[in-house]
């Protein structure tokens, strides 16, 4: 029989001895180790005890590897009761053995306040470059991976992305396997919406925790032949002729709530150039249509409402920037939100000229409904730069707002008709070619309420955009091999 080393995060004695009993019932257990803080005197009477800095440095990682002497390693990285299922590690081992992993990972039951609920996860693939991938909390490593994989990391490298470092070496030699079945039960501790959940990665008091996560992200793109040395293709602003300068596209369905606001923002810009603004509305039945049509009277105004029916967001989106009076930079405003003032079409359209670049791309600042601002606040995106934005994009999960686009290049790419993840695959695509400008004042009220479209999902629908998101990743990383 095949064997294995558990590696434990400890946080209490109580805690560790329940995840300690509960491995000690499968025969594939060699030996446990408990992963505590430097000065921690707790021992638990037959496992060994590992001191370390923090669960998710390399300099842990080295250890895990320097002690683990079985055939599997097993890391479970929660400070709370782990509960294994029957035969759930035999069943690890089993998959491991017949796909040839580097690592294996499962579905599992969150118990959430007592209530136990199931909690898939996603395969993963080349783009999963996600640092906030959820692969649970329990993963079995090769051991001989997991070895070779450390053999090539840094000690004291990083302090946040060690374990991220890990599993991206171990996925250059090595399939990293998801298992379709439910194999553990861990306690659910964040309870968080979705909604509230997705701008984690942003909050600037994790800014040393993305600077370490883009540097192993990018060491990654090197090793695997997608890295993007900062050469980028001229832009010649005239090349075609446009009626105005510049036009704001606006899709909507069904936002009676917002779109009065939003529009008042568009056509209160003051600028030094003409501008439109084209809004797609997209069958709406909720008054939505009727409040458009009451900025008739300014002649900036197109109301456009689609033949076709099959339209997402990004469809809607092409069929502003494809329709004959768009402008030479279209510029993005969700019907939810509103610029902050007055000068911002005006900034947005300077920035295209000034830093030659073929989008453009602002920062924001999280309201609630009134307006009034709630954490994390001002989003801006800091971790891009000219010279490795691009790559690091590779790795975040979208690149900041409002966003606005040279049209001829929007033209020719064309969005994705769907609603979600549109304009972070057009982001990419784009910084594959062009530079991507930025613009660090704040531009944009995005308003956080309960009709968002993100604001509360389900596992089933927060997976399947994952998934998504990831393969717009894979879809990126093989273009950009291909330029090698």
């Amino acid at each position: 029989m095949k064997k294995i080393n558990a590696f434990i995060l400890f946080s209490d004695p109580e805690q560790a001895k329940k995840t300690v009993d509960e491995l000690r019932q499968s025969d594939s257990i060699s030996k446990i180790f408990l992963l505590t803080p430097e000065n921690n005197k707790e021992k638990l009477k037959g496992c060994v005890t590992i001191p370390i800095d923090t669960l998710h440095s390399s300099a842990t990682v080295k250890k895990i590897a320097q002690k683990s002497n079985a055939d599997y390693t097993l890391i479970y990285q929660k400070p709370t009761p782990l509960k294994p299922g029957y035969f759930a590690l035999e069943r690890m081992i089993c998959i491991a053995e017949d796909s040839g992993a580097g690592m294996v990972y499962s579905d599992y039951y969150a118990n959430i306040q007592g209530v136990k609920s199931n909690h898939p996860v996603i395969d993963y693939q080349e783009g999963s470059l996600r640092d906030d991938f959820n692969f649970g909390s329990l993963l079995l490593y090769h051991a001989g991976a997991l070895k070779k994989a450390a053999r090539r990391m840094k000690a004291g490298e990083y302090t946040y992305a060690g374990l991220y470092d890990l599993r991206l070496k171990v996925s250059q030699k090595h399939p990293l396997v998801h298992i379709n079945e439910f194999l553990y039960s861990e306690i659910e501790e964040d309870t968080r919406a979705s909604g509230e959940k997705i701008f984690d990665y942003v909050d600037p008091k994790n800014r040393q925790v993305q600077l370490e996560m883009e540097q192993a992200c990018t060491q990654h793109l090197k090793d695997v032949g997608g890295y993007l040395d900062p050469k980028f293709g001229n832009i010649e602003f005239n090349k075609d002729t446009f009626a105005v300068e510049a036009s704001v596209i606006i899709p909507v369905r069904n936002r009676i709530k917002t779109i009065r606001d939003a529009i008042t923002s568009v056509l209160r810009q003051k600028t030094r150039f003409p501008f439109n603004l084209i809004v797609v509305d997209n069958h709406s039945i909720d008054g939505t249509t009727e409040a458009i049509a009451e900025f008739r009277n300014d002649e900036r105004l197109i109301h456009i409402v689609p033949e076709r029916d099959d339209l997402g967001i990004g469809g809607c989106w092409n069929m502003g920037v494809h329709h004959r009076q768009c402008g030479k930079f279209a510029v993005q405003l969700d019907s939810d939100d509103v610029y902050s003032g007055n000068d911002t079409l005006q900034k947005i359209v300077d920035a295209f000229y000034e830093q030659q670049c073929a989008m453009v791309v602002g920062t924001y600042r999280m309201t609630n409904f009134n307006m009034e601002t709630i954490p994390p606040g001002i989003i801006d995106h800091r971790e891009w730069t000219p010279e490795n934005g691009r790559n690091n994009a590779l790795r975040i999960n979208g690149l900041g707002a409002p966003r606005a686009f040279y049209t001829p290049v929007l033209r020719e790419i064309k969005v994705p008709n769907t609603s979600y993840g549109e304009d972070y695959a057009l982001g990419l695509s784009i910084s594959r070619r062009y530079q991507i400008g930025r613009i660090y004042d704040v531009l944009y009220l995005c308003r956080r309420w309960e009709d968002n479209s993100d604001a509360s999902l389900d596992i089933v629908k927060m997976n399947t955009n994952n998934l998504y998101k990831d393969k717009i990743r894979t879809w990126e990383l093989q273009a950009r091999k291909k330029l090698k």
